[in-house]
């Protein structure tokens, strides 16, 4: 059971999802705090890559691909629902922290206009170019060449978690010592909002029309 909110646990909770057949979640996680919105951040993120790369394919019927770009738009909604509530999570373990030791956000405190859940988010995706990556580096029905390159960028691939990590190490280092802080930003989706959607919301008027 992964219960501390640690830089390293995230990207190997992450790695260990990847690993399991069939992709879907099954590492048992805290059930309060900020895990299970990285639980299902990491899961709707390995939804949405597989869904993309289905409305890729050239051999496929048009409703195939609209049915498929409809569960993209599904998918990306739950996915920043999960990073506005890790985000959420995090904020109030801080807040909860802040209220038992008098540690309170100073006054010349930094402003991340990164929040920690759009990191552990970046770190889920950057686990899913790994992991696929990887596996072009196994492939036996690939030249040396190929292989070669996809080994270099899996190793930049590897910098780049690397270097986000730090950034999030900070980040929640830097917040629970009261010297930086963040906000949760509602990303706010329109597309998948029928009253803010030109489009549905012209259907629903009965007009047919979109704009002027």
């Amino acid at each position: 059971m992964l219960h501390e909110l640690d830089v390293r646990s995230i990207t190997q909770y992450h790695d260990a999802v990847l690993r399991m057949d069939g992709g879907r979640v099954p590492c048992h996680v805290a059930s309060d705090g900020a895990w299970p919105g990285i639980a299902a951040n990491h899961e709707f993120n390995l939804l949405l890559w597989r869904e993309e790369d289905k409305a890729r394919r050239r051999d496929a019927a048009a409703s195939e691909i609209a049915a498929n770009k409809r569960h993209i738009d599904a998918y990306n909604q739950q996915r920043n629902d999960a990073v506005e509530a890790i985000d959420e999570a995090i904020l109030a373990g801080l807040a909860a922290a802040s209220a038992a030791s008098t540690i309170a956000p100073a006054a010349d405190a930094w402003l991340s206009s990164e929040t920690a859940g759009a990191m552990i988010d970046r770190l889920s995706i950057l686990a899913l170019k790994i992991h696929h990556m990887r596996e072009q580096t196994r492939r036996v029905d690939a030249g040396s060449a190929h292989v070669q390159a996809c080994a270099a960028r899996l190793q930049r691939l590897q910098q780049q978690r690397a270097d986000l990590a730090g950034c999030l190490e900070r980040l929640l280092r830097e917040a629970g010592a009261g010297r930086a802080y963040f906000k949760v930003y509602r990303q706010y989706k329109m597309y998948n909002d029928p009253s803010l959607y030109p489009y549905l919301y012209g259907q629903t008027r009965g007009t047919g029309r979109v704009g002027p």
